[in-house]
């Protein structure tokens, strides 16, 4: 198809085992953060800049990145921050103070932060159109099996000796190997070509020789040069709508809902975790299925419209069925046993926290973990307690919060989940690719944090079912853009992207007409440096 047949494993494995590592890492903190507070005696706040240190990390990463990635290559970029990892790793596993452990955090949080903006750009460029919405979205499923990976290691570890430092350590493993899929593959597009005489039009892109290689700075994203304004604002757009549609707001309620359908302690824990686990899985191999047939902006809308739906189904079913409304800060550990919670009595001693959902630090999308959330309503936020009076009301209307929840799950994962950055990794010309996408997380990372600031305020201010509710407008309001502003690209090479999206000439439909008559070949004059 775009690609010799080898390429395209190996450019899974690229993918799967990149997302994978990033989601081991955003979820790892959930199993070590009980042992590491009674290691080091950690205070509230000292556990909350632990948390927190990953996100600085990522933001730096999302702020430079993108200039790495445009300078060095792809490739390289995924490699070094591969080894910026592996050390990050190493600090962890040894680290015998608080400090120690924030530096590797925060080595940890820009190595995943710089990997996920250069895996997807890297995928995307180096298969053909008919396989680039599978693989990229590969690093979203990735990301989950990470994220339940990590859950597994952290209850096997939790009662070892320094088990903690195992469980950082772990993740070097998906990083090596990922690293020794990319020694296989060619640095770039341009690389592939250089080393074969006919190039698939309908795959990726074919490099322009040099004396005629476009230029842009990083200031042309904001003129009309080319559109670029235009893909801009499609960009933006996207993470921001991703981000204020709440969904790492909502799924800090996720234990709570089972907990007011009858799951009391422990096992509503391990269903909002595992439960929303399976489903996040489930709705992105789903996406995976569909983003080539039906088409990204089919998938953007349905799942934007399903959230907008769900969301405000909870807000609804909240006025009737009282949840609680915040998030407390854990009280410092007793000597009497090492995971139990002293500020919950609801929690059999040995019983794992009831997880909290997390911002999806990149990328890109929340995840499913167990980290804390801070009492002021910071990109992390304190468990609820485990094990609340029943909510009140009919058994209906709590069933009815559940399906919404995991609807609203579901809609994500395989919507904005998995096609936001798929879309940013098509519509930008490959000369600035690594800067726009940098660009563009960096406000996904400011915005979750204004969302996480914001959220116990927006409750406090107007309430925990008007928020919801604010959310599903939202939703409203991101699907009216979707449908007015995002294009199809469905079955297109990045460089007929390039050229409809300079010549304005996208149409807004779910890929009617974009049927492909064949790959067509054409020979190219590729210019070699001495």
């Amino acid at each position: 198809m775009g690609c010799p047949p080898p390429v395209l494993p190996l450019c899974a494995s690229v993918s799967l085992l990149g997302g994978l590592t990033f989601g081991y890492e955003l979820a790892v903190i959930s199993g070590a953060l009980l042992p590491l507070q009674l290691d080091f005696s950690l205070s509230c706040s000292e556990q909350e800049l632990l948390v927190g240190s990953l996100l600085l990390g990522a933001l730096l990463a999302s702020l430079v990145g993108g200039f790495l990635i445009d300078r060095y290559g792809r490739k390289q970029a995924i490699l070094g921050s591969n080894l910026v990892l592996l050390a990050g790793s190493l600090d962890l596993g040894l680290a015998g103070s608080l400090a120690w452990l924030l530096l590797g955090r925060s080595v940890v949080g820009f190595a995943i932060s710089l990997s996920s903006m250069a895996c997807c750009i890297y995928v995307s460029e180096l298969v053909g159109p008919w396989q680039r919405g599978v693989l990229v979205s590969l690093y979203e499923a990735g990301i989950t099996v990470g994220v339940l990976l990590s859950y597994a290691l952290n209850y096997a570890l939790a009662g070892a000796p320094w088990g903690w430092r195992h469980m950082f350590g772990w993740a070097a493993a998906p990083a090596l190997l990922q690293s020794v899929s990319l020694l296989f593959l060619p640095a770039g597009a341009g690389e592939t070509a250089a080393h074969k005489d006919l190039i698939p039009l309908q795959g990726g892109e074919a490099p322009r020789p040099g004396p005629g290689r476009l230029r842009y700075s990083f200031l042309d994203l904001f003129r009309a040069r080319d559109n670029m304004r235009g893909r801009t604002a499609v960009g933006l757009g996207l993470v921001l709508f991703q981000q204020l549609t709440g969904q790492p707001n909502v799924l800090c309620y996720a234990s709570t809902v089972f907990q007011a359908v009858g799951f009391r302690g422990g096992s509503s824990a391990v269903l909002a975790s595992v439960g929303l686990g399976a489903v996040k899985v489930a709705a992105t191999l789903t996406a995976m299925g569909l983003v080539d047939r039906a088409g990204r902006r089919a998938l953007l809308l349905a799942g934007c419209a399903l959230m907008a739906l769900s969301v405000s189904g909870i807000g609804l079913v909240s006025f009737a069925v009282p949840m609680h409304a915040g998030p407390s800060c854990m009280a410092a550990p007793n000597a009497t046993g090492r995971t139990g919670l002293p500020a919950d009595p609801g929690l059999p001693k040995g019983s794992p926290p009831p997880p909290v959902p997390s911002a999806r630090e990149d990328h890109r999308e929340p995840v499913l973990s167990t980290k804390p959330h801070s009492g002021a309503g910071g990109p992390s936020a304190w468990p609820l307690p485990a094990s609340p009076p029943a909510a009140p009301g009919p058994a209906l209307l709590r069933w009815a919060a559940l399906v919404c929840l995991m609807l609203f799950v579901s809609a994500f994962s395989f919507g904005f989940g998995p096609v936001t950055w798929l879309v940013l990794s098509e519509i930008y010309p490959a000369e600035i690719r690594g800067r726009a996408f940098a660009f563009c997380n960096s406000f996904n990372w400011a915005t979750n944090l204004f969302i996480s600031l914001s959220f116990l305020h927006l409750i406090g201010a107007i309430g925990l079912s008007w928020t919801f509710l604010l959310y599903g407008l939202t939703a409203v309001l991101g699907l009216g853009f979707i449908y007015l502003f995002v294009p199809e690209t469905k079955g297109q090479s990045l460089a007929e992207i390039d050229q409809q999206f300079q010549k304005r000439r996208f149409a807004l439909r779910f890929g009617r007409g974009q049927h492909s008559a064949g790959i067509q070949y054409s020979r190219i004059q590729v210019s070699v440096a001495p």
